[in-house]
């Protein structure tokens, strides 16, 4: 049908041309369909999915298609929720979690599942809990990384089918119950205790030992200064024994007259003392000791 057929249809004057522009217009405007850069539009023709309308201008057949569902492609954040949780060593724990997620198709979403948000916290606490159960309550303390990729590549799996992208997953925090807090405590003072033991333990060895090298190290010393002296006797005794064989028994007697003036000598000049006592032969001891120094002999 061509337009000029249309205007023949048409009454004659100006209302025609007004009822012709008044369908153009409807037609027009119910045709093209602008969908914000935020969103997609779920197309239908008589109930059934038609196509999905991305943003920028869209064009659909007026009185048979209908846009049925506006879903923004914004990305969400699910309410932190908190759910219990046991370890692999039976330690209750309530983990709060927080999970972003965006639609990526939804021609999925909307024909497959009714409860976005619901169905995305519950599998996210089926998750928590199975992939906890599996790690002792050490592990989760320490390896809270891992467990946040592990719980995210897990969601990420069960929601596919809905068209949905799980862009972020987080572990908020992870809350003990009293009596393991308790426990845990108790064990952590009696650590600490035992390493203040183990490290005064340490000091008093290590103290020992120091004082043990010291001793060593004096009596080294004394044994070396006692060789020393031992060799300077050993030394002084080979010197008299030579001059004795050399210059014969003078000589000894030289020596030993002389050591006995040295020492009446060191005996008179002690403090204290204002008398000093002689034997009955130091007299004798000194002519011998004269005599020998003047190269005489007794």
């Amino acid at each position: 049908m061509t337009l000029e057929s249309i205007l023949d249809f048409l009454p004659n004057g100006s209302i025609g041309w007004i009822i012709l522009a008044v369908f153009l217009f409807v037609i027009l405007f119910k045709g093209v369909k602008f969908v914000p850069q935020s969103e997609k539009h779920v197309v239908e023709r008589f109930g059934r999915l038609r196509k999905v309308m991305g943003p920028g201008p869209n064009f659909i057949v007026p009185f048979f298609d209908v846009v049925r569902h506006e879903v923004s492609i914004l990305e969400r954040q699910l309410p932190t929720a908190s759910q219990d949780a046991i370890t692999k060593d039976n330690v209750l724990l309530q983990v709060d979690t927080s999970v972003f997620y965006r639609i990526t198709n939804p021609e999925k979403t909307v024909y497959r599942i009714r409860d976005v948000d619901g169905a995305i916290a519950t599998t996210v606490a089926g998750v928590v809990r199975a992939e906890i159960g599996k790690m002792d309550l050490d592990e989760v303390q320490a390896n809270r990384d891992n467990l946040i990729a592990t719980i995210k590549t897990s969601v990420e799996d069960a929601v596919d089918d809905w068209g949905i992208e799980v862009t972020r997953a987080e572990i908020l925090d992870v809350n003990l119950d009293q009596a393991t807090r308790d426990a845990m405590l108790q064990q952590l003072n009696a650590e600490r205790a035992r390493r203040a033991q183990v490290t005064e333990a340490e000091g008093q060895k290590r103290s020992v030992e120091l004082s043990a090298d010291a001793d060593l190290y004096a009596a080294e010393q004394t044994a070396k200064a006692r060789r020393v002296l031992a060799d300077a006797e050993a030394y002084a005794t080979h010197v008299v024994a030579v001059a004795i064989n050399e210059n014969g028994l003078e000589a000894a007697q030289y020596q030993i007259a002389l050591k006995q003036v040295e020492s009446l000598t060191a005996l008179g000049k002690s403090e204290g003392s204002q008398t000093v006592v002689l034997p009955a032969n130091a007299l004798d001891a000194f002519a011998n000791a004269f005599s020998l120094l003047k190269g005489g002999s007794k």
